[in-house]
């Protein structure tokens, strides 16, 4: 049973997504969700930029976090237990760790940014994650890209004829839009 839930989540579109499949994971299990999102400092700066704790871009880059995690954790249904955002500096893989291990987190969730090598390899963060964490992990894969096709294209709004739904993908369908031409 998950009854604390970590949601890793960066500035990226794709937060959002992580974010909504979280709170359907935590409601399920009527567990306590945690977001949480790591900064840094970009590697172009010099590495005497942010040299201090007063710096004011780590500052400001904490802030901007705090106000995003915080917008995503009120837009929370009530029936979910959400807890205070919680931002960190230091590399993504290690905060998460880190913090789930301080919460004694039962279940990860991290979204994956289809940074692979061509064996399907796990990208940076979400497989340092997966292979570090002595917690589970579930991996948000990026859903798949939607196809238009020349008869989607040249349809008007309101015609439904053949039209594909958001995520569909079936190959026959695909056949029978094509052969509409």
């Amino acid at each position: 049973m998950f009854l604390k839930i970590l949601a890793a989540l960066d500035a990226s579109e794709r937060a959002h997504d992580v974010f909504s499949l979280a709170v359907g994971v935590a409601r399920v299990f009527s567990a306590r969700l945690y977001v949480v999102r790591a900064i840094s400092i970009p590697p172009e700066f010099p590495p005497a930029a942010p040299g201090s704790p007063t710096d004011p871009l780590i500052a400001r880059t904490a802030r901007n976090a705090m106000r995003d995690l915080s917008r995503l954790v009120s837009s929370a249904p009530d029936d979910v237990s959400m807890q205070p955002p919680v931002v960190r500096l230091g590399p993504p893989w290690k905060v998460v760790v880190e913090i789930a291990d301080e919460r004694d987190i039962d279940l990860i969730i991290v979204g994956k940014h289809g940074y692979q090598d061509r064996d399907g390899v796990l990208g940076t963060t979400a497989g340092k994650i997966a292979a570090v964490a002595r917690r589970n992990v579930l991996i948000v894969h990026e859903p798949e890209r939607r196809v238009i096709t020349m008869a989607e294209s040249s349809m008007e709004p309101g015609d439904v004829k053949g039209r594909l739904e958001e995520d569909d993908l079936d190959p026959e369908r695909l056949k029978r839009l094509r052969s509409m031409n």
